[in-house]
């Protein structure tokens, strides 16, 4: 018994001597690094929303402790008077790729990236998804109207003229609704290319708009033929162009195949009998008519 005890004292002896090394290393290795280093960041007094201007009140300066992160910005002088392209939250460390370069002022021109352009759109009701479209989401637009090099039958078509566009505002708003709200907007301003821009204004003018929402994730750009009145009601022939002369088609003689003659069914032969009376004697004679006899 004394053995056993004698046994476990010497092991957690062991241990205890483990972790204390353990511990001693990793004090000295925190000391040989010397006194975490802090300096002084601008911090977001204030929630900032995108578009908002930022003013001195809208900052102060915190204490960072350790390497700054990419970004972070030491001096009020470098935030003060520049717009707001990203939403930054109080407390948050203020970073120099969230706010616009100086000189761009606030507003929704700042939150524009450098060769794109915001072109308005008028919606409605129904054209603007029921009020959700909201600035960040993606929308596929689509035109509807008569072609001027087409005088056909066929009547209006819709196609998708352009995919994945991002909406930059809608309405007056360029913040999300924080309630989640659908809000009803007349104006909808889609970020594009200024090539897209030209052919956007052109489309507004002379043809019917309509934003279909579509998921952020989703980048695939499908290529769809458009639609025409008369294929939604089934009349999939190709229309004839005015003037062109009017042929009707020939109808090709079709050959139905024979079917074999129907089976002759038999005719049993008609057959005379002929009673013989020979005194009390009876006798029957019978016998067919020949060809002749039928003829």
């Amino acid at each position: 018994m004394r053995q056993r005890v004698v046994i476990i004292l010497m092991a957690a002896l062991v241990v205890a001597a483990i972790a204390s090394y353990v511990v001693y290393r990793m004090v000295e290795v925190r000391v040989a690094k010397g006194p975490v280093q802090i300096t002084h960041v601008v911090i977001a007094a204030r929630n900032l929303d995108i578009g908002s201007l930022v003013h001195d009140s809208d900052l102060k300066v915190g204490d960072w402790p350790g390497p700054l992160a990419k970004g972070m910005v030491t001096a009020k002088d470098a935030v003060v008077n520049r717009g707001v392209i990203s939403p930054m939250y109080e407390g948050e460390p203020v970073l120099d790729y969230r706010l616009a370069l100086t000189g761009a002022g606030a507003g929704m021109a700042a939150t524009i990236p450098a060769g794109m352009r915001a072109c308005a759109v008028k919606v409605n009701d129904v054209v603007g998804v029921a009020g959700f479209v909201v600035p960040g989401m993606r929308v596929d637009v689509l035109v509807t109207g008569t072609s001027p090099n087409e005088k056909t039958s066929s009547g209006p078509k819709v196609r998708t003229l352009l995919q994945n566009i991002q909406v930059l505002s809608a309405g007056q708003n360029i913040q999300k609704d924080a309630e989640g709200k659908p809000v009803q907007v007349q104006v909808v301003n889609l970020l594009v290319t200024p090539d897209q821009a030209e052919v956007l204004s052109l489309a507004s003018n002379e043809t019917k708009i309509q934003l279909v929402l579509r998921n952020p994730l989703d980048q695939e750009k499908p290529k769809t033929p458009g639609s025409a009145v008369a294929s939604i009601f089934g009349d999939l022939r190709a229309p004839v162009p005015s003037g062109a002369p009017r042929v009707r088609p020939l109808l090709a003689k079709v050959q139905l195949p024979k079917q074999p003659p129907p089976p002759m069914i038999p005719v049993a032969p008609t057959v005379y009998v002929i009673e013989v009376l020979n005194g009390p004697k009876k006798s029957e004679s019978k016998f067919a008519p020949s060809a002749e006899d039928k003829q």
